[in-house]
């Protein structure tokens, strides 16, 4: 197939070209006159299983024929050379066994690191461990690395990089997958030293950006009918910039690097390396521009030289896109537009970016035209429903249950999967309201048998609900084994459900199944994860559910694709979108390496945190090369400035310095080509104006307007009516959070039950007005009604804190009477106007002669005597009213005295104004507004005389408060 040559055989293909099928084109081309058979002699090596597919398609397509053999980088062993070659261990079992060395280091020293992130840890240092192996790196080669500048960091460093020499000193020769490839590769190429293949044997569309990949490339080049043909080659760039580029420190981030380095094993010069086919670029004066573009930093000084001799740069970027949208979503909009002419016009597009944020943005733009696409990447199976649940049922053994969490289980689609999944949601939601109503904030057995008594929920249900959601946390460490185990046991009962069998859909599907091999390795690795906690292994599923990814599409669009740069390098299409071209989105951020800085990785032979950036580098030189392309960024991101890639910055710069060349005309093309479609898209977005609503105040009939209110619901009368409307004219009531928290409701709720336990039982014993004795009950009442440990000790040390001053008082209001009643009714019916008033005393005493003092509990701040003269009237009603024998067990009395006492930060007590604010004159006033409210023309006017403007009301959404404010005049409705 090859004519004999003295030197190494390497080809190449220019940046745009279709490598899979100009690929199959030489071949077919360099066996014209062969006999028919010879192809499948022909041994072919690719790097990706992507790539072999797309190879035997298109020999698929063409005339029928043998097919060579077609090969992965990972299948090159001959089984001669596998020979006595253990299997490679899991990934999952190295990591777990790390794990459990660091998390002993840390145990033993733990100012190193969290022990939080023993996981993070492990996973880093087995990454270091596979990267050594795969770059033929020993661990003395790091340890005699020259550090005086950086001793301390060094320092610490060393003892998890000794973790890892011990373990490779221990692990009995076990190798990772890294490892066993190199002694592979090595084995091989010592067999071809010796007995070289006869057959053609070609390396195709590797970059050699491994050490062990590149080892394989220098001896594939040398075989006697072997050949590399290398992806994205810049046939452009002149011999003086390949000869720079020997610097990995300077260089590495260049799209070209890797091939210099190749050709530098090789002896090689440029010019040493063939085309592949005598096709010409899809785009060849684009990819100048472009070259001249990308040149490394140290030599960007001949923009200055070659930028003139560049000769009409408008055509060449004639096909260029530049969109440059204000936000990621007018970013993804204005690619959905794109794409979804592509798929009217039968053109098949693929947008490029490794940024997953902004494929899931641009796939739900298309779904509003039915348009789904061809998504290579998928779903992180963490983010699947099978990934949801089982991080979901592994929460219930690290945390307390709470409603929130129980309602999200109970409502996930799996969820009673297995039969009568309608009951059960029906079920669920009786059981949500009752939650919501009348908690408690952490359900137990016991709660939720009364609960299911109240909604009439049935027996089996409940015990399926009982048992398989409560009492579930575990304190104690636990051998993985065992966390496994309960937690595929646990899922599946659940998913179950109270009548079904089986495991109901939780297995169902490509996201289920990849789930249960998820769990399924865990437990077969288990006896190397030693013991751990349940919030480790909750961070270990959630860790190794999104290292994995499911592909679940149903019928996809077959011409609009969606590609991780990966598969940018196999696939073709005719127009080639690179989105997301930001600094930290393309190229990616580099991520942190705990143990060594660049100059320590290049003094050891590792690669360069600058590696992946090249490798980002080279896929964009090999995508913007493509007949037809747009380039997409936003310029801001979550109310920030973005950064442009450093590629897309650099052409744009070339651009701007060649006006006479036409570079300043390309690049005000290339952005007014942009505009169009981004103005597009913000017409897309721009929705119908819709006028504000106006501030209301509603005019029910009379017969629907509430003839009777509590008294504490006077003040809300006054302050904000709509809100009395709302809830007794259009009868709503807000629904209570599902997350209950110790707030000001149940502070105010068991501070009172503590007061009046105390201070009715001390009626009987006087001797228990003692400090001791007070907080002893409130401690005891806590306990009981206060779930929150951190509320309860909060709470008792505010009570602490009064307790002197409040027990003082006590003791005066004592030598001039005594506590009567309780939670006292009260109701009485205004006269002529059939409105009935009802309300409770929190507390009623009666003084020696005879007239009664009322007192209400107040746990925040009590309100001010002018704030009572005007609005909050509670009090004096009350006192008004028992003078009119209000309290039906106590009949008329006169009042001596109506005090708030405030149990808050500090003790305070606020009496009513009687004297300025007699009971005559408060039922005239109460008669007053209550007559207001029955006549027709008054209405119920939203936020009528709220005391601040961020005081938020229950019912301000349905007034819409926002779309007016408290200056504008209200509208009167009449409603029927």
């Amino acid at each position: 197939m090859f004519d004999p040559q003295d030197r190494p055989r390497v080809f190449a293909l220019p940046p745009g070209a279709d490598f899979g099928r100009d690929l199959v084109e030489g071949l077919r081309c360099r066996l014209k006159g062969f006999e028919p058979d010879a192809i499948a002699r022909v041994e072919l090596i690719v790097n990706t299983t992507r790539m072999r597919r797309r190879i035997r398609t298109l020999f698929d397509q063409g005339p029928p024929g043998f097919l060579p053999r077609i090969r992965l980088l990972t299948e090159v062993g001959d089984p001669r050379d596998m020979a006595g070659l253990p299997p490679a261990i899991p990934p999952l079992r190295r990591r777990l066994q790390l794990a459990q060395l660091i998390g002993k280091l840390l145990d033993t020293q733990p100012d190193l690191a969290a022990r939080s992130s023993t996981y993070d840890l492990a996973d880093s240092l087995a990454l270091l461990i596979e990267e050594m192996a795969g770059e033929g790196v020993s661990y003395d080669a790091i340890s005699t690395l020259d550090v005086s500048d950086l001793s301390g960091h060094w320092e610490r460093a060393q003892r998890f990089i000794g973790i890892a020499e011990q373990y490779l000193a221990t692990d009995g020769g076990a190798l990772d997958a890294q490892a066993r490839q190199r002694l592979v590769v090595e084995r091989l190429i010592a067999r071809w030293s010796d007995s070289p293949p006869a057959h053609p044997v070609i390396l195709a569309g590797s970059t050699g950006s491994r050490g062990t990949t590149m080892m394989l490339m220098e001896a594939v080049a040398r075989l006697p009918q072997g050949a590399v043909i290398l992806p994205g080659f810049d046939f452009d760039l002149p011999a003086q910039v390949w000869s720079g580029m020997d610097d990995a420190l300077l260089c590495e981030d260049h799209p070209q690097f890797r091939f210099r380095k190749l050709m530098r094993a090789l002896d090689l010069s440029p010019e040493g390396v063939g085309r592949w086919t005598d096709n010409a670029a899809p785009a060849a004066d684009r990819n100048r521009v472009v070259s001249l573009s990308l040149r490394p930093a140290p030599v960007t000084d001949a923009w200055m030289e070659e930028g003139p001799h560049l000769h009409d740069i408008q055509a060449a970027m004639e096909q260029v896109t530049l969109v440059e949208a204000r936000s990621p979503r007018e970013e993804a909009l204005s690619i959905a537009l794109r794409l979804r002419k592509a798929a009217e016009e039968g053109q098949t597009a693929a947008l490029i970016t490794p940024d997953r944020m902004l494929t899931r943005q641009v796939a739900a733009a298309l779904d509003r035209w039915r348009i789904l696409p061809d998504d290579s990447a998928g779903l992180p199976l963490h983010l699947s429903p099978p990934g949801r649940f089982l991080r979901h049922v592994a929460e219930l053994f690290a945390n307390r249950l709470d409603g929130q969490a129980l309602l999200t289980l109970l409502k996930h689609p799996l969820t009673h999967s297995g039969s009568d999944r309608g009951d059960h949601l029906r079920h669920t939601r009786d059981l949500e309201l009752d939650l919501r109503r009348n908690g408690p904030p952490f359900p137990e057995p016991d709660s939720l048998s009364l609960a299911a008594e109240r909604k009439s929920l049935p027996q089996p249900w409940l015990d399926w609900l009982t048992s398989t959601f409560c009492d579930q946390t575990a304190d104690a460490d636990r051998p993985l084994g065992d966390w496994v185990l309960q937690l595929r046991t646990l899922a599946e009962l659940i998913a179950q459900g109270s009548e079904g069998q089986g495991s109901g859909a939780l297995w169902d599907k490509k996201a289920g199944q990849s789930a249960l091999k998820v769990v399924e390795a865990l437990a077969h690795e288990a006896d190397h994860g030693g013991d751990m906690s349940a919030r480790d292994f909750c961070s270990l599923l959630g860790a190794l559910l999104s290292g994995e990814e499911v592909r679940d599409r149903d019928a996809p669009h077959p011409g609009i694709m969606i590609w991780g740069t990966l598969e940018a390098r196999v696939m073709g299409a005719d127009l080639l979108i690179l989105g997301g071209l930001n600094e930290g989105s393309w190229p990616e951020a580099p991520s942190p390496d705990p143990w060594l800085n660049r100059q320590m990785r290049d003094r050891a032979g590792l690669l360069l945190p600058e590696r992946r950036i090249g490798l980002s580098a080279h896929d964009y030189q090999q995508a913007i090369g493509a007949r037809e392309v747009w380039l997409t960024r936003a310029e801001r991101s979550e109310d920030a400035e973005t950064v442009a890639s450093r590629w897309l910055n650099r052409l744009t710069n070339l651009l701007q310095g060649l006006p006479e060349q036409g570079g300043t005309a390309a690049l005000a093309d290339m952005r007014a080509r942009g505009r169009v479609w981004t103005g597009w898209a913000a017409a897309l977005e721009e929705a119908t104006r819709t006028d504000p609503a106006h501030r209301p105040s509603p005019r029910p009939p009379i017969t629907a307007r509430p003839k009777r209110l509590s008294v504490t619901e006077i003040k809300r009368l006054i302050r904000d009516p709509y809100a009395i409307y709302a809830k007794h004219v259009l009868r709503l009531r807000p629904l209570d959070p599902l997350v209950q928290a110790p707030d000001a409701l149940l502070r105010g709720i068991v501070v009172h039950e503590i007061l009046e336990t105390f201070i009715r039982d001390s009626v009987n014993d006087p001797a228990l007005l003692a400090r001791e004795g007070f907080l002893d009950r409130a401690a005891a009442l806590l306990e009981r009604h206060v779930a929150w440990p951190g509320a309860r000790k909060l709470w008792l040390a505010r009570l602490g804190r009064i307790a002197d001053d409040f027990l003082a008082a006590e003791n005066g209001r004592r030598m001039d009477g005594v506590p009567v009643a309780f939670e006292a009714k009260l109701k009485q019916t205004l006269a002529p106007l059939d409105f009935t008033l009802v309300g409770r005393a929190d507390r009623l005493d009666r003084t020696t002669r005879g007239s009664l003092r009322i007192y209400d509990y107040k746990t925040g701040t009590p309100p001010s005597v002018k704030e009572q003269h005007h609005f909050d009237k509670q009090l004096l009603i009350e006192a008004a009213m028992a003078e009119e024998g209000g309290f039906a067990d106590l009949g008329p009395a006169p009042v001596a005295e109506a005090v708030f006492i405030g149990m808050g930060g500090t003790y305070k007590e606020v009496a009513a104004p009687l004297a300025d604010d007699p009971p005559d004159k408060v039922l005239a006033d109460l008669r007053k507004l209550i007559s207001a409210y029955l006549d027709p023309d008054q209405g119920y006017t939203a936020r009528r005389m709220l005391q601040r403007d961020s005081l938020i009301g229950d019912y301000d959404q349905l007034a819409r408060y926002g779309e007016w404010d408290r200056t504008a005049t209200p509208v009167p409705e009449e409603l029927e």
